[in-house]
């Protein structure tokens, strides 16, 4: 979610500190995994909130928003995929990973952004766009195409 290793490492050890410090109001401990899920989910977000350059949806281009039918990304091997979401731009894979990885509505990945939804939309569907190009592109490059 955060683009570098670098910045999800120190992200990740922030988390299990405030998951150490908060340790107290776990009140059942089979719901750690969840809990701490939770935390590093919401410290992912606190920090785009505070380094991502966030795009205003232009509201002409609302028609432009397709739906398509198939889940293109479910059907190319993960590696490729996953190195394509770390390049997305910022603002894209945050709410590409909140929407598809985390499950979020678009209104609440808005409201914890900071954003509208129709920015966040609008940042879906750019990063859908900007993956299926450059993971087409991969593929024909290496043949698979």
């Amino acid at each position: 979610m955060t683009g570098n290793r670098a910045d999800a490492e120190d992200l990740l050890q922030e988390s299990f500190l405030i998951a150490f410090i908060n340790l107290g109001q776990l009140k059942d401990p089979n719901q750690f995994g969840g809990w701490l899920k939770r935390i590093v989910v919401n410290e992912c977000i606190r920090f785009s909130k505070k380094n991502f350059y966030w795009d205003d949806w232009d509201e002409s281009n609302k028609d432009t928003l397709v739906t398509e039918d198939i889940e293109w990304w479910k059907t190319v091997d993960f590696k490729v995929i996953h190195q394509e979401i770390k390049s997305l731009p910022d603002g894209c894979r945050q709410v590409f990973n909140l929407y598809v990885l985390e499950d979020y509505p678009h209104k609440e990945i808005a409201d914890k952004l900071g954003i509208s939804e129709s920015t966040s939309k609008s940042q879906y569907h750019r990063a859908k766009q900007l993956l299926k190009e450059r993971i087409t592109k991969q593929l024909m490059i290496n043949g698979s195409i």
